[in-house]
């Protein structure tokens, strides 16, 4: 299990997170919602360990989130790669690192999964579309079997019709796979389509955490009341 406790981070003498506490179980998926400047992507870098920690603790399973081998998707996909190298040598980055390599047909097989072609594998960043770019993304956080897997916006960088294929993606890959996964997100529509838990972020405070379905239907917090109202009138939470 993530264990977030009692954390806080600050920049410039100030907060930037106060006191957040979370968990997430193994296999299970928690959404983190909130608008800009909440926190959230704060939040995914302290439990990476890029951020020191003022107060708290961050552990998986009792232990340190590295050794869970987490894996992360980006916000800016094609920024999340190094231009200069081909797609399939960054794909395989985790392997090399540890002179290892993929289970044979492995990438193979997530690559049909995520209808990629080998083809465009031997691109370079610049050359694929961000909705391609995303998809190697996950491909890379996926292709080593990891525990845990981050998601910092994955959606917001893409068009309509990509958020709405990359959605049904995470989800059915999170279910076939049986990571756990945190995604820090301002889209409650997709966080209660996806998530088991829902925790709301605000100004640095986690204001809630509970079951999906208990959240959209009463939310626990005035602001959360807000955010799924919000949601409700846009037309977000139909299914």
């Amino acid at each position: 299990m993530l264990s977030v406790d009692a954390i806080c981070v600050k920049r410039d003498q100030a907060l930037v997170l106060d006191d957040v506490s979370l968990n997430l179980a193994a296999g299970a998926s928690l959404a983190v919602v909130g608008e800009s400047g909440a926190g959230k992507s704060t939040l995914i870098a302290a439990i990476l360990g890029l951020v020191k920690l003022a107060a708290g603790s961050v552990s998986w399973q009792g232990a340190a989130v590295k050794n869970c081998r987490p894996a992360l998707v980006m916000q800016e996909p094609r920024a999340a790669f190094n231009p200069a190298l081909r797609l399939r040598r960054s794909v395989l980055e985790p392997f090399i690192a540890t002179g290892s390599k993929p289970e044979p047909g492995k990438l193979e097989s997530l690559c049909d999964r995520l209808d990629l072609s080998s083809e465009l594998l031997e691109r370079r960043p610049a050359e694929i579309s961000i909705g391609q770019a995303q998809r190697v993304g996950i491909l890379r956080a996926i292709i080593a079997a990891p525990a845990l897997i981050l998601f910092d916006e994955p959606l917001s960088a893409l068009d309509a019709v990509n958020q709405k294929l990359t959605a049904r993606l995470i989800t059915e890959l999170q279910q076939e796979h049986g990571f756990a996964a945190l995604i820090v997100t301002h889209d409650l529509g997709f966080a209660a389509a996806f998530a088991d838990e829902i925790a709301v972020l605000r100004a640095g405070r986690l204001l809630e955490q509970s079951v999906a379905a208990d959240f959209i239907a009463a939310p626990g917090s005035d602001y959360g009341r807000k955010l799924r109202d919000a949601a409700v009138a846009l037309g977000a939470l139909d299914q």
